[in-house]
């Protein structure tokens, strides 16, 4: 398991909402669902990113723009002008007074907006469901990023607009998959161009004695991992993959280990067919004793009780 897939162990689409906007000047879409994760891409045409908190941003075709909640932000074809459509949470859409919507409509499949013939086409993939895993991703983005179309050469921006009008069977899982595609490729391309704003132990993959020590944590938490075999396993002595993997990572390998377990653990428990055993088993504790003792002195509440607080 690399940095970005073990990013995306969380946020990965199902029955992600999606959407085509198709749209002419003026127009100014307020978004208000607080979900935890959004890809804007622009197809056609030219429009802005205006969030709440921070700088305006400009995008033109082939840009991404990935958005990190729950905060507000406004998508507009100019920053004056003022917003004609909310969306609420459950991607309930209203005029800014509340009342319906009549400047938009549907215009085919997955299609919205004010003109069939509209000079600005953008795309919008909205992660609705947040589990344990993903917050690794969010604690590592900035509220804001864009990467710019002419900056990298993918082929997906065009391919999931082509795709997100059609209806045929399976469509849905077709969408779903490019959308993890698209959010996989434009966070690859932005970490790589601003490495210096990656997280310590996202930069420490490419590290070779580090990197390997951390796959192998990914890969298998169940193992029972001490500080003396991860170093037998990456051929250096413990005092130095200790030293190493603290300064690159900014916490020592057996907190790592336990703060990715836990993790883990907690994404687990949200599935009610899981026993509190049988996650333990998964994820490297003997018991189900081991686990709560462990979950209830880092998190401070039982795996029931996590259990509980998710399905509420």
């Amino acid at each position: 398991m690399d940095a970005i897939v073990g990013l995306l162990g969380g946020p990965r689409a199902q029955g992600a909402f999606l959407l085509r906007s198709v749209l002419t000047p003026p127009w100014s879409i307020r978004v208000e669902d607080q979900a935890p994760l959004t890809v804007v891409a622009m197809v056609r045409g030219d429009g802005w990113v205006l969030p709440d908190e921070g700088a305006d941003v400009r995008l033109s075709p082939g840009d991404v723009a990935v958005i990190r909640g729950p905060d507000p932000y406004t998508v507009t074809d100019d920053p004056a002008t003022t917003p004609q459509v909310v969306i609420h949470p459950g991607q309930l859409c209203t005029a800014p007074d509340g009342q319906k919507l009549p400047e938009m409509q549907e215009l085919g499949v997955r299609t919205w907006g004010n003109s069939p013939n509209g000079t600005t086409t953008l795309l919008t993939g909205t992660y609705t469901m947040q589990g344990e895993v993903s917050q690794r991703l969010l604690s590592a983005l900035p509220p804001l990023l864009v990467v710019p179309g002419d900056s990298w050469d993918s082929p997906l921006v065009p391919l999931l607009a082509t795709e997100v009008v059609k209806d045929d069977p399976g469509q849905e899982a077709v969408l779903d998959r490019l959308l993890d595609l698209l959010l996989i490729a434009a966070l690859r391309e932005w970490f790589a161009r601003h490495r210096a704003q990656a997280p310590a132990w996202y930069r420490a993959h490419s590290d070779l004695v580090v990197g390997q020590a951390l796959r192998m944590l990914h890969n298998n938490p169940a193992q029972p991992w001490t500080v003396a075999s991860l170093a037998a396993r990456t051929g250096v002595s413990r005092a130095a993959l200790a030293r190493r993997f603290t300064e690159l990572v900014g916490e020592p390998p057996m907190s790592y280990l336990t703060e990715w377990r836990l993790t883990l653990a907690a994404d687990l428990l949200r599935d009610p067919d899981n026993t509190v055993g049988a996650v333990a088993q998964q994820v490297g504790y003997g018991s189900s004793f081991a686990l709560s003792t462990a979950f209830k002195r880092v998190r401070g509440i039982s795996p029931r009780e996590h259990r509980l607080a998710a399905h509420a």
